[in-house]
């Protein structure tokens, strides 16, 4: 016989799987009708309680999920870290979730967290890894769950961010400030929202200082290096071609600088690269590459420590962090080309 799932509980009860998992675990915190129907969904479908779900009310997992997008991406590799410092430190193992943006695999280690194996989880994908009552009125009907960098478009949940839309704009404006008028973007993947807030910024700004924007000076990557060298060869392609280029993560960046090298175009004297990260191969490429700097340690250690404050009930309301980003000018842009 097959095993019944949390899911198909929180189905037949028409609530979500976190309400399920609360209900059998502390019912003192479910109002009397939905307790009622969700035992009864119980019963009808024989489902039997994880045992690590069974034990929630006397003991805690010690456990902590972290759903990634990408764990061999630089940026997530630093955040990681100060992830697992922070969690240890507390007592707390980490369970890290690999996902490829694949939301079969989000909801997998969301199951984690209703069953009981973990306490919280820390979310880096755009998507509440679980399904939610669309009734919903509060971040207390979700379990423990702090969102970051991807931003998931609810205010019931809490976040660490950076503001990606300021970091384009400042991004431009530095290249609008060495005379670039002529300036592309390769953007990241369109779904994730990352990609589409400094778009935005990269968009104003042009618009701001009066420059037309181009969209064959748009080309879309996917935060990886090898797009950035396929996204740079359609614009040296160009009979206009730009003279910077804005790339929406360093590793794209990395990627362009190679094609143009490749090419024999010199940097910045032909063409201009900015990036957006500041991963630790921006200072050691040659030239070094001018970037918008994320605080990668300060995002891993700030979503943790949110979390703790989370699981411990410490934290009564929903919270938001928005961290500072900085400009950082190396060796990779310079003046306009003056021919």
């Amino acid at each position: 016989m097959a095993k019944v799932s949390i899911k198909e509980v929180a189905k037949q009860a028409r609530v979500s799987a976190a309400t399920v998992s609360r209900a059998l675990s502390t019912p003192k915190l479910v109002n009397d009708k939905t307790l009622t129907r969700v035992l009864k969904a119980v019963k009808d479908t024989g489902y039997k309680p994880n045992r690590f779900g069974a034990s929630l009310r006397t003991q805690k997992s010690g456990n902590v999920v972290v759903v990634m997008p990408d764990i061999t991406n630089q940026v997530n590799a630093g955040i990681i870290r100060a992830i697992e410092n922070e969690a240890m430190q507390a007592g707390y193992s980490v369970l890290l979730g690999d996902t490829q943006n694949i939301e079969a695999r989000e909801s997998h280690y969301g199951d984690m967290v209703t069953s009981g194996q973990a306490d919280g989880i820390l979310v880096f994908t755009p998507r509440i890894p679980f399904p939610v009552d669309e009734n919903r009125q509060a971040f207390h009907d979700l379990p423990p769950l702090v969102n970051s960098c991807e931003e998931i478009p609810d205010d019931n949940i809490n976040k660490v961010l950076i503001d990606n839309k300021a970091g384009a704009m400042a991004a431009v404006n530095h290249l609008i400030s060495l005379g670039h008028k002529r300036i592309a973007a390769i953007k990241g993947p369109s779904f994730t929202p990352s990609t589409e807030s400094r778009l935005v910024g990269y968009k104003e700004a042009l618009n701001d200082a009066g420059i037309v924007i181009d969209d064959r000076y748009i080309i879309t990557g996917d935060y990886g290096t090898d797009s950035g060298v396929v996204a740079m060869e359609k614009l040296l392609r160009l009979k206009n071609r730009p003279t910077a280029v804005f790339c929406f993560s360093d590793d794209m960046a990395i990627g362009a600088m190679n094609t143009l090298r490749e090419y024999d175009f010199k940097i910045p004297e032909d063409i201009s690269i900015m990036g957006f990260d500041d991963i630790s191969y921006a200072k050691l490429m040659s030239p070094t590459l001018t970037t918008i700097k994320q605080p990668l340690e300060d995002i891993g250690r700030e979503s943790m420590r949110m979390l703790l404050a989370l699981m411990k009930g410490e934290q009564t309301t929903c919270k938001s962090i928005t961290l500072p980003f900085e400009l950082v000018i190396r060796q990779s842009t310079g003046p306009v080309p003056t021919s």
